[in-house]
């Protein structure tokens, strides 16, 4: 507690006393104290030289951290093996009116929203220090440079840290000026991870290994029904079992058990007597949400994404039209660390440390469920092992871990979800059925498409008032005419996309990728399924489709050509394309599959195109492209999570399989920054995995799979 205490009680003070810096860019309204003489707090520069950047998005694995400050690190010329990172705390953002701006580290925002304000904090930090120099040297400061963490002119030179608390002292510059990516030395490059010797060598604290002094553990168990409520418990029955201190009813729909260990906190719950009311959902199945998909395909109604020419007119008057429905199930981001987070309340505080993907929401959550104001709680941000989005928008397991804090004052309460409620209560990747029909014209041309979506909306069950005259334009990722973020990029005149509408009771979330991995499947299948219609080579027909699309066609092309498209390879292997883009990037894979006679699916090979406009660390743009395609290829080949009697029937990785390492194709990356523009990284390449893998198998059978997973359809 007192390493977390200490830094948090660090970052309060005055960087001057100490000797420091803490610098940033401007922010209008920001508080300043008389007695911290900051910009704001985004780099502090120690006596030491230590360079400390504060890292307001979450590392979870991405490569953020690293990226990041990177960026900052770039402009400042500091020494690359002398920065730290931190992360700042929401409750200090809220103090000093978000001077970190947002928290919210998800949709491939990382980066791509916050690279310009944190370029401006390495820059305003340079310049202070310049100034600082040519004062002492009384000297211009365009006579002055600067590298590696020192400031030089004519022989002489001063390092950071002895010049830092004169900096500190200096009016801010008017105009701050931001490097060219053509004059980077630092970012661009494929630099080391900051976090990867913590993780190596066990340091590194995950919210799972936060131990705090007198510390309890809570295990808590939620109605396996969704929308169902606890109806009663019997806590006398587990009440003097070694180590439990305290049964407690959460919200009107769980129980947790507090025990001085974990384990005999989750044995006692096991043997509680429950009995819960299951509600109106106790008999819903799989197969009812499917019929109601299926029947919304020719619903009359249906919110309207996207729309050119007529297409159906054009449709009606085709000279032959191709159909294909296809379908997505729901499923789990069944992270490797489970849901979990310790609270401390009191009457007049709450404080929480979690693994989030939004500190302000987790604070938002600890207000809401501790009674308290935002400006009495607090939440540290720890590494997440895991997020994929299930640690984003919604933060119900921060909620119970306050309101069981609550019931013990004073007192730290660790909970941890079991994997089984993980699996049972999570935020799920939404259900979705799409009907694709295509109008060709004699010569085989492509001249009309409908897409119509039937499923679920995850704005719908999360954000509802966004939903505005029925549509949720998140379901349409990948698919927007024009060049808006996420376009379709094909020139068809005549387009029509809509979505019916349907919601089940299963709760949806933000599941890595999104809508962008179930769009890309429906599209780009559908597409070889129209070139196959139309006798056409599936590579040739994209590039005629794309020609007006440049970048699209840049990646697509790049992965064809070193997948050797076209070209003679070994016996019984197929490939198969995809391309698409989304969360600011255009990717392309393409698959090279076998399948056995016995219908044995072999993955040889995928080659992977990304163009993020700017590359910040091109070796973790590549692990994120393997790391994507490990969770993309999960979810086509096993991810599904069903319902029965109103209950998920996956309860943990022997029904929910992810993918092993004899699965695992070779994974070659392009990294192909055009510049111009900020893309994504972590999440655009993941639904390229899945339809270039589903082209590749038709063109090895002839058999279209139109419904995932795959573990369903293959041996």
């Amino acid at each position: 507690m007192s390493a977390v205490l200490s830094r948090r009680s660090f970052l309060h003070t005055t960087s001057a006393a100490a000797g420091g810096l803490m610098v940033g860019f401007h922010v209008p309204g920001l508080a300043e104290s008389e007695t911290t003489p900051e910009l704001n707090a985004w780099v502090q520069i120690l006596p030491d030289e230590s360079v400390v950047i504060r890292i307001a998005r979450s590392e979870m694995g991405q490569g953020t951290l690293t990226g990041l400050a990177q960026l900052v690190a770039e402009e400042l010329e500091c020494d690359w093996a002398k920065v730290k990172t931190e992360y700042p705390t929401p409750g200090q953002n809220l103090a000093r009116n978000r001077a970190w701006g947002s928290m919210s580290t998800g949709g491939s925002r990382g980066v791509r929203e916050s690279h310009e304000y944190v370029r401006k904090g390495g820059a305003l930090a340079r310049a202070l220090l310049i100034q600082a120099a040519a004062n002492q040297w009384k000297v211009a400061v365009v006579e002055c440079a600067t590298a590696s963490g020192w400031v030089t002119h004519a022989g002489k030179k001063l390092s950071y840290g002895s010049l830092a608390a004169e900096a500190a002292k200096l009016a801010a510059p008017a105009d701050i000026q931001l490097k060219p990516a053509k004059d980077w030395t630092l970012a661009g490059r494929p630099m080391k991870r900051l976090d990867t010797r913590p993780k190596l060598d066990g340091s590194q604290v995950y919210g799972m290994d936060l131990q705090l002094p007198g510390m309890l553990n809570a295990a808590i168990k939620d109605c396996p029904v969704f929308g169902g409520k606890l109806k009663s418990f019997d806590a006398a029955a587990i009440e003097g079992r070694p180590g439990v201190k305290k049964v407690v009813k959460v919200g009107d729909s769980a129980v947790a058990v507090v025990a001085d260990t974990w384990w005999r906190a989750k044995t006692a719950l096991d043997a509680l007597p429950i009995v819960w009311d299951e509600g109106v959902n106790g008999s819903q199945n799989s197969a009812d949400t499917a019929a109601t998909l299926k029947a919304a395909l020719d619903a009359a109604e249906a919110a309207v994404g996207s729309s050119l020419g007529d297409a159906k007119a054009a449709l009606a008057t085709a000279a032959r039209t191709v159909e294909a429905v296809y379908s997505y199930p729901h499923q789990n981001h069944a992270t490797m660390e489970v849901m979990n987070a310790t609270a401390k309340w009191t009457p007049e505080r709450c404080e929480v440390w979690t693994p989030t993907q939004n500190g302000e929401a987790a604070l938002a959550a600890a207000a809401e469920s501790s009674g308290l104001p935002p400006s009495a709680c607090e939440v540290y941000k720890l590494h997440l092992g895991g997020g994929f989005g299930r640690r984003g928008a919604v933060h119900d397991w921060v909620r119970q871990t306050v309101a069981i804090a609550k019931a013990l004052p004073g007192t730290p309460v660790k909970l941890i979800w079991s994997r089984e409620e993980d699996m049972m209560h999570g935020r799920y990747h939404p259900v979705t059925q799409c009907k694709l029909t295509a109008g060709l014209d004699a010569a085989g041309r492509l001249t009309a498409l409908h897409m119509r979506i039937s499923g679920q909306s995850i704005i719908a069950g999360i954000f509802p008032q966004n939903i505005k005259d029925g549509k949720d334009p998140v379901v349409f990722q990948g698919l927007s005419a024009g060049g808006a973020e996420g376009a379709l990029g094909y020139a068809v005149p005549n387009l029509l996309i809509d979505h019916a509408m349907r919601n089940p009771t299963v709760p949806p979330g933000f599941w890595r990728g999104v809508n962008l991995n179930q769009n890309a499947i429906y599209l780009e299948c559908f597409i070889d399924e129209v070139a196959h219609a139309a006798k056409r080579d599936p590579l040739e027909l994209r590039r005629e489709l794309l020609a007006n699309s440049p970048k699209h066609l840049a990646v697509l092309n790049a992965v064809a050509a070193k997948a050797g498209w076209g070209k003679p390879r070994a016996k019984g292997r197929y490939l198969g394309l995809a391309q698409i883009m989304g969360f600011g990037s255009y990717v392309a894979a393409c698959a090279e599959v076998s399948v056995s006679k016995r219908g044995e699916l072999k993955i040889h090979r995928i080659v992977a195109a990304t163009d993020p406009g700017h590359a910040v660390n091109p070796q973790q743009i590549a692990a994120q492209v393997e790391g994507s395609f490990v969770y993309g290829l999960s979810a086509a080949l096993f991810g599904e999570i069903t319902i029965k009697d109103g209950r998920v029937e996956q309860q943990n990785f022997d029904t929910y399989p992810v993918l092993k390492m004899a699965h695992m194709p070779a994974v070659e990356t392009i990294v192909m920054p055009s510049g111009g523009f900020w893309g994504g990284v972590g999440e655009p390449t993941i639904a390229v995995a899945a339809p270039a893998v589903l082209n590749a198998i038709f063109a090895a059978t002839g058999m279209r799979i139109r419904d995932l997973p795959l573990k369903n359809q293959l041996a």
